[in-house]
């Protein structure tokens, strides 16, 4: 089904209102047909599509943009934890036929899908064939080339993130990239031509030096910063000594469970790593 960008569909039943990685909520729920409304009005929608078949519209304020009167943001990490565990929606969309059995979880994907498509709308601009502008496609989730008509669709970054354990010790590692404080999973993105297991082998002897055995697939997360795909995996210490790569970590070091480190919060994929919720 395509993207439908011309006109916001003010009439689907789940509004999903992004400034940045933050999500937009009207009090306690998501944001309604007023809030959305207004925010065209306002002229502050940096880019915005509706995909009728899901029933949601999707809606990526300017980065400067105030919130809508009466609405709050929160991180999207945080609202996919909110998600966690509700068996059925009732306070954050309207109850109907078609939306009364929807779960917390399938809601959280819904989000994913729609600030991952809202990403995929913002870098697929111009063709990389003839440099033509793309517009959506009329039949697909898609971008099509205005001239050569050459079609790009989303593509998914596959992401490997373990957890290793040694005995009643794991291993956790500070990364370049935060400062923070917090210590996480190893993880790191799969390379062409190599299975998922290879690449749990490849980044972990590459960034700490330690070889693992018995690796164990536990579950999954869509990663819409900006587009992977999380696949989460327990494994064992096999053998090695921690050298890491300096060009990634800052530090890496094995902990015990009841003396863990700075970890990552709620809704993300190394908290529920850690914390069993894929178990």
């Amino acid at each position: 089904m395509p993207m439908i960008s011309n006109q916001m569909n003010v009439f689907c039943e789940i509004h999903f209102v992004f400034r940045g990685n933050s999500i937009i909520l009207q009090g306690e729920s998501l944001p309604d047909d007023a809030v959305v409304r207004k925010c065209f009005e306002m002229n502050v929608a940096e880019d915005w599509f509706a995909e009728l078949e899901y029933g949601y519209s999707a809606l990526l304020l300017e980065k400067d943009t105030p919130n809508p009167a009466g609405c709050t943001d929160i991180p999207l990490r945080d609202f996919f934890h909110k998600m966690q565990g509700i068996e059925r929606i009732n306070d954050f969309i309207s109850i109907t036929d078609e939306t009364k059995n929807i779960s917390g979880a399938e809601l959280a994907g819904l989000a994913a899908r729609a600030r991952g498509l809202l990403n995929f709308k913002q870098d697929k601009r111009f063709c990389s064939k003839c440099g033509a502008p793309l517009i959506d496609d009329l039949y697909f989730t898609a971008r099509t080339c205005s001239h050569c008509k050459k079609q790009f669709f989303p593509q998914l970054e596959p992401a490997i993130i373990t957890l290793i354990n040694k005995g009643d010790e794991i291993l956790l590692a500070r990364h370049k990239k935060r400062n923070d404080g917090v210590y996480s999973c190893i993880a790191g993105f799969v390379e062409m031509g190599e299975t998922i297991e290879n690449a749990v082998h490849r980044e972990v002897l590459e960034e700490t030096g330690i070889k693992v055995k018995n690796i164990r697939y536990v579950g999954s997360q869509s990663w819409p910063f900006p587009d992977q795909l999380m696949l989460a995996f327990r494994a064992e210490y096999e053998s090695g000594e921690i050298k890491i790569q300096e060009e990634e970590l800052t530090e890496a070091r094995w902990f015990k469970w009841n003396k863990l480190p700075k970890v990552p919060g709620p809704g993300s994929v190394a908290y529920n790593l850690i914390h069993g919720c894929f178990e």
